[in-house]
């Protein structure tokens, strides 16, 4: 039997570019001037639209690359493939480009004015999103696993560029550990796995799961800990220890990274491998992660209510969001799975609309009012009435509520999957949450359009006005126009899974 395997180039292209646009950008920037350093984010900026431009020829049909004999190619059978573009896959694909543009067009200022390497920066950025875009594809625990890794390698040093910060270091110390923990953790459960099966492929171990006399303690155990892994890299609860102090101590775009790209890249490591490859194993993963998903919006969306800090009230507001899409995952063990899969996609794209939207006017803010508490956004709406309903906005989809269609949308097709799927109690924890997340959010929201008050000192200290670049501009109105959009034709998301 041959053991070549074949490799469809087309496929691979967005990857390729990606990382290549990163290893032009270091090279680079030894050559330039300092006053020219800005230069290396206009490259990374193109690099990513040229990434996004190479996944139109992959709409077309489902392709596979690194297929074993048995996988296939083109239009041709995809199992057994470690590589595979489908509509999923672009999904995620379009998502993490998308993104990681509006991150670039944030940081250009932030590395300008706090003085961070911009080499170094934008080199990070994009082997960290080549390995997002990567992990959308993976179908083998292999590449799923290293993709998993280089994601989370550059977001350590991304955090602590800011060299001189003590909170900065704080924070990728933290992230370190708990990654690092969290990758042992979910090796010993895939090698616990590997070694019962002998199989690599996510389809391979599902046939193999699915034999009823191949069940054993071994299986089990190793499916339990491979979930308790990825439950660390998307801060479910009781894992997500590090996700405040790593989001408040990092710069906020690459916070804004880390909450959507970083988050959305476990989430769909997560989403292919229980649903493809432990799917017969439904009825042991999917309590575990109805259980992970209440403990995660309920502890989220409590904690978020006393935050006063704009970034710490986002990181709590992204763990609670963090369990809503956990729901549908949970809700699968006593239904079919191929129905739950697209709530969770659906969700995860929302999200990442929502929550850059937030992230971005924080990150404007942030630049003039360094304590970027939430008192600084006090009558944000007089000074600047277009950023201001640009965070409204996005404050309203994340709490579901209408203009903010986008949300209400999102959360109506999550919350169907534990009523479908007859896991009632968690939709009904999930409808207590969504509650008690509109306080914060509409709080925040109507903090925007309060008067900043009678206080000659305070209304001296605060500019009348925030100076907006263009790239600033553009990055808001990037994620501003896609809510919106989404918001009109929602099932735009459905569709595209189709």
């Amino acid at each position: 039997m041959s053991l070549v395997q074949s490799i469809d180039y087309l496929a691979i292209t967005p990857a390729l570019v990606v990382a290549v646009v990163g290893i032009a950008v270091l090279v680079l920037d030894a050559f330039v001037t300092d006053r020219r350093r800005q230069l290396t984010g206009w490259i990374s900026a193109v690099g990513l639209v040229v990434a996004a431009v190479t996944l139109l020829p992959l709409t077309d049909h489902p392709r596979g690359t690194f297929c074993v004999p048995g996988g296939g190619r083109g239009g041709l059978d995809l199992s057994s493939c470690s590589y595979v573009v489908d509509n999923l896959t672009l999904a995620f694909q379009v998502l993490v480009l998308v993104g990681a543009l509006v991150v670039v067009l944030l940081s250009l200022d932030t590395v300008r004015d706090s003085h961070l390497p911009a080499g170094e920066y934008y080199f990070l950025l994009m082997m960290s999103v080549a390995g997002a875009v990567t992990m959308a594809a993976s179908r083998d625990v292999i590449t799923l696993v290293i993709a998993l890794e280089v994601v989370s390698l550059p977001a350590f040093a991304l955090v602590a560029l800011p060299r001189y910060d003590g909170r900065a270091s704080e924070a990728a110390l933290k992230l370190f550990l708990v990654s690092v923990v969290s990758t042992a953790v979910m090796l010993f459960g895939l090698s616990l796995v590997y070694g019962v099966t002998g199989a690599v492929h996510l389809d391979r171990i599902a046939t193999a799961l699915s034999d009823p006399g191949a069940r054993n303690a071994a299986l089990v155990l190793g499916v339990a800990l491979s979930i308790a892994g990825f439950a660390f890299k998307v801060a479910a609860v009781p894992f997500h220890f590090w996700a405040p102090d790593t989001y408040v101590g990092a710069p906020v775009p690459v916070a804004a990274y880390l909450s959507v790209v970083s988050k959305a890249a476990g989430f769909v490591g997560l989403a292919l491998l229980v649903t493809q490859g432990f799917a017969p194993y439904a009825d042991v993963w999917a309590p575990v992660v109805a259980v992970l998903a209440a403990l995660t919006m309920t502890v989220g969306n409590l904690v978020a209510l006393r935050q006063r800090h704009a970034v710490r009230l986002l990181a709590w507001s992204s763990i609670a969001q963090s369990g809503y899409i956990l729901v549908p995952l949970g809700a699968a063990g006593k239904g079919d799975i191929d129905r739950v899969l697209p709530a969770t996609v659906a969700y995860v794209l929302a999200y990442a609309v929502m929550n850059l939207g937030a992230f971005a006017v924080v990150t404007l803010v942030g630049r003039h009012r360094r304590a970027n508490r939430l008192e600084d956004y006090r009558g944000l709406g007089r000074t600047e009435p277009l950023t201001a309903f640009a965070l409204a906005f996005a404050l309203a989809c994340l709490a579901g509520l209408p203009p903010g269609l986008l949300g209400l949308f999102a959360k109506v097709v999550v919350f169907q999957a534990p009523v479908e799927q007859g896991t009632g109690w968690l939709a009904v924890v999930m409808a207590i949450n969504v509650v008690i997340g509109l306080y914060y959010y509409l709080a925040w929201a109507a903090t925007l359009y309060v008067s900043p008050g009678r206080d000659m000192a305070a209304q001296q200290a605060r500019p009348p006005s925030y100076r907006i670049s263009w790239s600033d501009g553009v990055a808001i109105g990037i994620t501003l126009g896609a809510a919106l959009w989404l918001s009109v034709v929602p099932r735009m998301v459905l569709e595209a899974l189709g």
